[in-house]
Order: C-alpha cells, then sequence, then structure tokens
C-alpha cells in the first residue's frame, strides 16, 4: 500500500482535523512514512487566520516538492478552502481538498489515477471521469482541472453538519495529552476573522459521542485530555436536544475516571460565575482559562464586532482571580487593527499590564479577504504594527516570568511530556506552568514538585498511577 506524512498549521482544531484522516488513512491500509522525502502521499493541512500562515504553506508545499519530485501533495484545510485555485497553481500540488471536504481524502488516496469529476453523472461523463470514483467524492463538490494542474474539491461549506473528530496524539506535545475537537465552525462574524468562512456554522459532537471518546482515551493511558473547538462555548445549541458546555463538563467528571480536563480558547462572555464556580468545584479541571482580548479599547472592539467591552473582560478575569487565585489566564491580542490609534493601544497596554494574565498570544493584523476588516480604512503602517506586536511580545513575557516567579517554592502537581534534556524531563501542571523535572522520568507519570525559583524542580516525587 501507499504510505503517506502529514504537515498540519494553525490551531489545534487543524491539528484535530489531521488526526481524523490520519486514522482514516490508516484504516484504509495506508502506510505512516517516516517523513516526507519517504512518502508516496504527503497531505499538507493548512491555516489561513494571517497572511504569514498562507505564505508558510505556500512556502512548505515548494520545500517538500524539492525535495521529493514523486509525492502526491494533497492540500487540505482553511487555505485550500479558502483560495483552492491559489495553492492548485503551485507545481507538485495534485489535490486541493477543501474542510467541505475532507472526509473523501482517504478515497482520493487510493485512487492512482484520477483525472477529474463533478457532482452530477452528466457532466462526468462529458469528463471522461472513471466509473469508479466513490461517491463520497462527489458529494455536492466539483473536482476540475480549472486554473491549474492540481485537481480541486471544494463545496459549500456551510451545508457542513458533521463534526471530524479524532483526538491529536502524533506529536511530541500532545501524544501525553490528547486534544478531542468536539465542536467545529463559528457563527460570530468578528471584523478581522475569515474561520466562519472556511469552517462553516457551528456543530457540535453529540455528548455520548463525546463521553465516548473520552473513555476510549483514559483506557488507552490518557491522564489529560484538552478539549478544543472554534468556538467552543457555543458547544450544543445547534443539538436537538439543545445542550451546553456546562452540563457536557459535568457528564464528563461524573461519567468518566478521567484525571483532568483541560479546555482550549473559550470567549470571555461564555466565562460567567457560575462556569467559573464549576470548574473550581472539581479539582480534576485543569485552572487555566484561555479567554481572546484582541484589544482593550473599546473603540478597537466595536470596529472589530466583538460582543463585548473592556470592562466586560476585566470582570470575567476578577471573577477567575476570586475563585481561583492560582489559575493561569491567557489571552490572544491582535497588534494594528485599522484605525488603532496610539492612545488605543497603550490602553490595551496597561490594560495587560494591570491584570493578572499568566502569557500572551500576539498577532500582527493581516487583512483577509472577505471580511469586514478588509475593507476598512485608517490602515496602520507595517513598521508601526510589527514595533506594536514587539512590545505586546515583551510585555507577554514579562507577565509569563512574574507568573513563574510567584510560583517559585510552591508544590504542583505536574504530567510529564516527552521533551526531554541532558538531565531534565518536561511537565506540565494544571494551571498551564511548564517546567523542567531533574532526572529521566517516562512521559504521561504525574509528579507532586516543588518549583524552584529558575523554572527547575526540586523535591519530585511520583505519584501512584
Amino acid at each position: 500500500m501507499a504510505t503517506f506524512s502529514i504537515e498540519n498549521f494553525g490551531c489545534r482544531a487543524t491539528h484535530a482535523d489531521a488526526a481524523a484522516i490520519e486514522r482514516q488513512l490508516l484504516d484504509r491500509g495506508l502506510l505512516r512514512a517516516s517523513g516526507h522525502r519517504d512518502a508516496e502521499i504527503v497531505v499538507l493541512n493548512t491555516c489561513t487566520v494571517t497572511a504569514a500562515a498562507d505564505a508558510q504553506a505556500r512556502d512548505a508545499i515548494r520545500h517538500i516538492h524539492s525535495a521529493n519530485r514523486g509525492a502526491r501533495i494533497l492540500v487540505t484545510g482553511c487555505y485550500a478552502q479558502r483560495a483552492p485555485e491559489e495553492l492548485a497553481s503551485l507545481d507538485g500540488v495534485e489535490w486541493v481538498v477543501g474542510n467541505s471536504h475532507q472526509s473523501a481524502i482517504p478515497d482520493l488516496a487510493v485512487i492512482p489515477d484520477l483525472a477529474f469529476c463533478s457532482a452530477s453523472a452528466a457532466s462526468r461523463a462529458v469528463l471522461g471521469a472513471p466509473d469508479f470514483v466513490p461517491a463520497s467524492i462527489l458529494g455536492d463538490g466539483n473536482l476540475s482541472l480549472k486554473r491549474g494542474p492540481a485537481k480541486i474539491l471544494t463545496g459549500d461549506i456551510f451545508e457542513q453538519t458533521e463534526v471530524m473528530v479524532a483526538p491529536v496524539e502524533g506529536n511530541e506535545f500532545e501524544r501525553t495529552r490528547p486534544t478531542l475537537k468536539i465542536q467545529d465552525g463559528c457563527n460570530n462574524r468578528c471584523g478581522y476573522c475569515v474561520i466562519p468562512f472556511v469552517r462553516g456554522r457551528s456543530r457540535s459532537l453529540a455528548p455520548d459521542r463525546v463521553i465516548g471518546e473520552i473513555e476510549r482515551l483514559v483506557s488507552g493511558g490518557a491522564r489529560e485530555i484538552v478539549l478544543s473547538g472554534i468556538n467552543l462555548g457555543s458547544y450544543g445549541r445547534d443539538l436537538a436536544p439543545r445542550a451546553s458546555l456546562e452540563e457536557l463538563l459535568r457528564r464528563v467528571m461524573a461519567e468518566t475516571s478521567l484525571d483532568k480536563l483541560r479546555l482550549s480558547s473559550i470567549e470571555p462572555m461564555d466565562v460567567t460565575r457560575d462556569f467559573v464556580e464549576m470548574i473550581a468545584s472539581q479539582s480534576r479541571f485543569a485552572r487555566h482559562f484561555h479567554m481572546p482580548l484582541q484589544s482593550a479599547s473599546d473603540h478597537v472592539l466595536k470596529a472589530m464586532h466583538r460582543w463585548y467591552r473592556a470592562a466586560h473582560y476585566e470582570r470575567r478575569v476578577e471573577i477567575i482571580r476570586e475563585l481561583l487565585p492560582g489559575a493561569a489566564i491567557g489571552a490572544d491580542v491582535i497588534a494594528g487593527f485599522p484605525g488603532e490609534t496610539d492612545e488605543d493601544f497603550r490602553a490595551t497596554v496597561k490594560f495587560i499590564e494591570r491584570l493578572p494574565f499568566t502569557y500572551l498570544h500576539v498577532f500582527s493584523f493581516s487583512a483577509r479577504p472577505g471580511t469586514a476588516a478588509a475593507n476598512l480604512e485608517n490602515e496602520v503602517a507595517p513598521p508601526v504594527i510589527r514595533e506594536r506586536a514587539r512590545a505586546l511580545r515583551a510585555l507577554g513575557e514579562r507577565k509569563a516570568a512574574e507568573f513563574r516567579a510567584a510560583h517559585a517554592g510552591r508544590a504542583v502537581r505536574a504530567l510529564t511530556l516527552r521533551r526531554k534534556g541532558e538531565g531534565w524531563t518536561e511537565a506540565l501542571s494544571g494551571n498551564y506552568l511548564k517546567v523542567r523535572v531533574a532526572g529521566d522520568w517516562p512521559a504521561n507519570t504525574w509528579l507532586d514538585v516543588r518549583v524552584g525559583p529558575d523554572g527547575a524542580l526540586a523535591d519530585a516525587r511520583a505519584i501512584g498511577n
């Protein structure tokens, strides 16, 4: 059978999609190659949240094609959904498959000489497509040679009703902490964000399926699982009967023996007092909240079409600090949104300085085609964007250092990861403190440790597993 490799770009949801694709390819009998140079089929699962993400994907395609001329390159993911013809024009690309048709990838991979096909039987006859093309490839999509040598398979992402699911277990960091995607798509329309247009409407994995996947992972040895989604707080609103994220989390605690459950990004307006009280009531929840901020200027937040203002966000942080004093609080921040003045930027910096953030993810604004922000005037000059982003990243590093320093001498419980060095093993605490444990410890081991001033750990003691 053919060999394959996969390369991922972007967020946890993208990595979760790639895990599902990998599982399907293995189920079809394909073999995992040791790397892109040895693979007959290379799947690139792309991100398109910024122009830099697009450029990174194009560079990877060129590099892979140069290193392995015989590889059949299949590009999928958000970039493939947004601009398939752009990717199809690149040398070495054989298929471009949008998010709308990722479930067809295993069928494509086992067809060696598929020329092209379309959704209707009539057009298949005209185009001369083979009769054995699986129905899963056709669907409502269109696979053609339009504007490039590659075959393109895309469709209306807003007709997608399922969530591709398979826990991420394949890279160094997540192997001991599987990521389970339980929600996809987004019904919001933030002015800067292209993701709703490439992932479609919000849709959720049924609660019973979530419980089943968690039980499978726990039986396989998982001690911590990360639940992820594009808009995790909207989980269950599309289901019949309607469900909620809080209800699901209570079921996980009641019906599984999972040691630790962590949430990925969640919108600030979904972090209510009741929600934080639930997290605080059960030690098996990780004390970790990642809430996108984007800006602390109400003027900019309004232009971004965000549903909260700085005071609303601050209140959420206050609730977390009141009920969970040692929790990690992370945020996404955008530098240089159109119309962001020096005063707006200073407001964001002062806001972050004043509140107990423990880390930041900083993004330089990048206009995405089709979004409201792409048509805004008063663009911020690129050098100014770069300088603001640098300042925010430096601020984030200071916040992270302060958080680590505040834990010096404290005892924490941490799970060992795969990363090792000479005389140390990396571990992660429930409140997202990444530390180095003295000694060579096996991955996926709980340790009681005391944090040293430099992030190293002393007095490490294994907990019964």
